[in-house]
């Protein structure tokens, strides 16, 4: 075929032409949500030990803003935010165990090391990455990952939750809250949830065996009372609120996890209490996990089995990212809040 006619053929079937371009979500400077820019960007090619997911839903969580706002260190600018994600392998590059069209999904990008998943397309590191069963919706995986991993890390492998255990859980309704519902429900325990009044028919659906509402003024009698006397498991994600509420409300040799707190001066007023009971206290956050594979792949399992339902409260598209990071900060919702390129 002579150069003429080769340049005729590709005229006439623009489809062979291929196109590296992007949208991305952007922020070249810290600070609001209007630092957050759709743009177009070179799709990234995927480096040693990394996948090139084509993104079908991406996670909003409170820790997104703060790699917009500056709180926490992005790996440089300009920077596309996004913990999680979910959606379908575009190029395995050298990762074995995957290959093109692989339906996956993940957690633990969007952070200090990498780009993020507010994109079309985000280059992952398979330590990060598993297989996401069919029939699991893109919107619930790709609001999964930090939520559900952080309450997996929290009741499996911190507490050790057992069958028949009470746990308390502390906003029942927010994302790791109504992640861990369903958790503790699939081991067999017995659950007590906090959340406003308007959550709780759907958190009994979701398995709490009790749900009480947070502002009560004899809160704590209650769960005392719903308990059969004490708690053996609390997850607390404001422990500037309730650590020492937890010591109240514990049994002998209860164990708190503490995700999270409003006010990092974190103390008790009375620590015999815990002292007396052998209350053991284990913060932790999702990125200190050893291998993210692990919980992910628990986490897909019970998704699989219908055993953990990820309530996805509200979609937004990419060029609605900031107020999804207003709405996450700022609304009342129960579940996650997604973005879908």
């Amino acid at each position: 075929m002579s150069d003429a006619a080769r340049v005729v053929v590709g005229f006439l079937r623009p489809s062979l032409v291929v196109t590296r371009a992007m949208r991305a979500v952007r922020l070249h400077e810290h600070g609001g949500t209007d630092v957050l820019q759709v743009e177009d960007a070179d799709r990234p090619d995927p480096a040693e030990g990394e996948l090139l997911v084509e993104i079908a839903a991406s996670g909003v969580n409170p820790v997104d803003t703060y790699f917009r706002d500056g709180s926490y260190e992005p790996c440089g600018l300009p920077f596309t935010p996004g913990v999680d994600f979910a959606g379908t392998v575009a190029d395995a590059g050298d990762v074995e165990g995957f290959e093109a069209g692989d339906r996956v999904y993940g957690t633990g990008i969007g952070n200090g090391s990498f780009q993020g998943s507010l994109a079309e397309y985000a280059a992952v590191p398979e330590d990060r990455v598993v297989h996401l069963p069919d029939g699991v919706a893109f919107d619930a995986a790709g609001g999964a990952g930090v939520v559900a991993v952080t309450a997996w890390r929290a009741l499996v492998h911190h507490a050790d939750l057992r069958p028949a255990e009470w746990c308390l859980i502390h906003g029942g309704s927010g994302g790791v809250g109504h992640a861990a519902v369903q958790i503790a429900d699939a081991v067999s325990a017995r659950v007590v949830a906090t959340a406003a009044p308007e959550y709780h028919d759907r958190l009994r659906e979701l398995g709490a065996d009790v749900v009480l509402d947070y502002a009560r003024e004899d809160l704590q009698a209650a769960v005392l009372e719903a308990s059969e006397g004490g708690v053996d498991v609390v997850l607390d994600h404001r422990l500037d609120d309730y650590l020492q509420f937890d010591a109240e409300v514990a049994t002998q040799g209860c164990r708190v996890v503490g995700i999270g707190e409003n006010d990092p001066a974190v103390g008790f007023t009375d620590d015999g209490v815990a002292r007396s009971k052998d209350v053991t206290y284990q913060f932790m956050i999702m990125f200190n996990a050893p291998d993210l594979r692990v919980p992910l792949r628990g986490v897909a399992h019970l998704m699989a089995t219908g055993a953990l339902d990820v309530e996805v409260a509200r979609s937004y598209g990419l060029d609605e990212a900031g107020e999804a990071q207003r709405a996450v900060m700022e609304d009342s919702f129960l579940g996650k809040l997604v973005v879908e390129p």
